[in-house]
């Protein structure tokens, strides 16, 4: 997973005269930080689906966990790509981001342990996720399988003066 040296610009279409671009480290410490994402998926029949959801920040990667039933997990079966969001609700201060790339499964048993001890650590007791053989987090809702979605293109959106558009673009 890619967590280091991204191509970085500032879109000085969107941005306020002399805005800078932020620096990648402090986006991976907004993206650690934030409580809660919004995933965006895409349906089999191409009608999008949008939910908030909880996350960790690992490895260079954005991680969640979806039940296999949920819509998805059966959109992530058909199309794997993503976007996911974080942000505030204001107009003038703070920062928007927006990841973009490809869910991929989790399913090492060790890396899944690892995971939960993250989400335990976030969200406390009541995140906490037992670790199933077959690769998959366990709790008392049933199975859920873990993704992980490393940043293809992320943009971030920096709000008040001075406004800003930054992109980074991973190889």
């Amino acid at each position: 997973m890619t967590d280091t040296s991204p191509r970085t610009d500032v879109d000085a279409r969107y941005s306020s005269p002399g805005a800078v671009a932020t620096p990648w480290p402090e986006a991976v410490e907004r993206l650690a930080a934030a409580e809660l994402y919004w995933l965006s998926t895409v349906r089999p029949d191409g009608r999008p689906h949008v939910t908030p959801l909880l996350g960790v920040w690992r490895d260079g990667a954005l991680h969640f966990a979806t039940g296999a039933g949920e819509r998805k997990a059966l959109n992530l079966a058909e199309n794997p790509y993503v976007v996911l969001t974080t942000g505030v609700n204001t107009w003038s201060q703070g920062c928007d981001l927006v990841v973009e790339g490809e869910a991929v499964r989790v399913t090492d048993v060790a890396r899944l342990r690892e995971l939960a001890g993250a989400w335990e650590g976030k969200y406390g007791a009541a995140w906490r996720f037992e670790v199933r053989e077959d690769g998959a987090f366990q709790d008392k809702y049933g199975p859920a399988f873990v993704f992980a979605v490393a940043p293809r293109t992320a943009f971030g959106f920096g709000k008040g003066e001075p406004f800003s558009q930054t992109r980074w673009r991973f190889t």
